[in-house]
């Protein structure tokens, strides 16, 4: 067997359990030559092609009935330029070893997301971010790329060298070529101090603005079926070190945010009636904590509990009217709501297809428990957010398409037209791309 070949063929699934598919054969490409040539061997048998991470994303983005290429064998950081202070890396590397080897070498990303099992081509790819006043998503901190066209051909791109795919592959929803190396931007390791507290609904919408100004990183979880939220505050800090403790970190995240919050989930499935009981003690349980650490401990946290997701981006300064909005909705109608509302914010960025793009940006992401039927609450939700001009999370629940983004990115046809360029006979098509971007 070829180390190009992968021995089984089967049904592959998403990490939420909504989605599936079924590829003609799957490729385990150890070098960039070996992934060039998948996809011109996948040219000559008139077969589509599309690269899948961890399925983090909740959509069919990665999905394909052709050939799916596995990159857990492009792994690992390949260059440090500690003069320019970027690090190159492998497309297949997940977030995880990536931050570990980083802080190894006394380095570190800006900002990251909450969670960093994915591969860093799937997280950017798809826009995954955390939360920043002034830096941005994962993207925002990539200086170049290298990818595979469709031609089989190995492209590179910077502000200086093919600027105009540089500006859209960031983001390029696996549109554009297959990613094979990212370079990002670092910088010296350093310390952040989270400040995590209780708060009333109405106080966090009163003082988002004030929230959002006096600090480097602010995000809240609001418990639908209550007036409770929990914040928390990440701000750069001169030290000491003070982590979370072994014992109360394992209280925390592992027996509260995952054990309990699971059984709570699998009653409130069964039992709907119940939930609105469960989100008030939910949401008395998590207290005021102070911790400093280095960064990936702070921004991220382990998420073993299942679930599925829509999210989407509004203009930062309408993010209080429609969450007043979403409470509404959910306090008149029977939904029966069992995870948290998240909201987040970003800086604009000059990313083509960015969620942030062009405009500062506010996240609101609705969650639901894996199993549990989620159409009527996503649905609802989507109405107010498209309202505010919303952009979905590329890789989250969503029914928007090309005719709808066409209209809320007003980069949107440079994209497409970039596309018709690079894959002109849609090797790196599947049903997902035909909708958001169009035939």
């Amino acid at each position: 067997m070829s180390s190009t070949a992968s021995g089984k063929i089967g049904t592959w699934r998403n990490w939420g359990g909504n989605v599936s598919a079924r590829p003609a054969r799957e490729v385990t490409p150890a070098s960039v030559d070996e992934l060039a040539d998948a996809v011109r061997r996948a040219a000559g048998d008139g077969l589509t092609v599309k690269a899948v991470g961890t399925g983090h994303s909740f959509t069919s983005i990665a999905a394909t009935d052709g050939v799916l290429i596995r990159p857990q064998l492009l792994t690992g950081i390949r260059d440090i330029d500690r003069t320019a202070m970027t690090v190159t890396v492998e497309a297949g590397t997940p977030l995880k070893r990536l931050n570990t080897a980083l802080a190894r070498e006394g380095l570190s990303l800006a900002n990251m997301g909450d969670i960093m099992e994915q591969t860093v081509s799937g997280a950017v790819s798809t826009g995954t971010h955390g939360t920043g006043r002034d830096s941005g998503s994962i993207a925002a901190q990539i200086t170049a790329l290298e990818l595979v066209t469709a031609d089989g051909s190995v492209l590179t791109c910077s502000r200086k060298e093919n600027p105009e795919v540089f500006a859209a592959a960031r983001i390029g929803l696996g549109a554009l070529g297959i990613v094979t190396a990212i370079t990002f931007a670092v910088e010296p390791i350093f310390l952040l101090t989270a400040r995590e507290e209780p708060m009333p609904f109405a106080r966090v919408l009163s003082e988002f603005d004030e929230l959002w100004t006096e600090n480097e990183h602010f995000e809240f979880y609001w418990f639908p079926h209550t007036d409770r939220c929990s914040t928390k505050r990440n701000n750069r800090s001169a030290g000491p070190e003070r982590p979370v403790g072994r014992l109360s970190g394992w209280f925390e995240e592992e027996f509260l945010s995952n054990g309990v919050w699971q059984v709570a989930n699998l009653v409130g499935r069964g039992v709907p009636a119940v939930i609105p009981g469960i989100a008030q003690v939910a949401s008395r349980a998590w207290s005021a904590r102070t911790y400093t650490d280095i960064p990936y401990k702070v921004f991220t946290s382990p998420r073993r509990v299942r679930f599925v997701e829509m999210e989407y981006a509004v203009p930062r300064e309408a993010v209080a009217d429609a969450l007043r909005e979403l409470k509404s909705m959910i306090d008149r109608s029977r939904l029966r709501v069992s995870f948290p509302v998240e909201v987040r914010t970003a800086p604009a960025d000059d990313i083509t297809l960015s969620t942030a793009s062009g405009r500062d940006s506010a996240y609101i992401a609705v969650h639901l428990f894996k199993g549990t039927p989620y159409q009527a609450y996503f649905t609802a939700a989507e109405r107010i957010f498209t309202a505010y001009e919303g952009r979905p999370h590329w890789g989250k629940v969503h029914t928007r398409d090309a005719e709808y983004f066409s209209r809320v990115y007003p980069r949107f046809g440079e994209f497409t037209a970039l596309r018709d360029r690079l894959d002109p006979q849609r090797r790196f098509q599947n049903a997902y791309l035909r909708r958001v971007l169009g035939a």
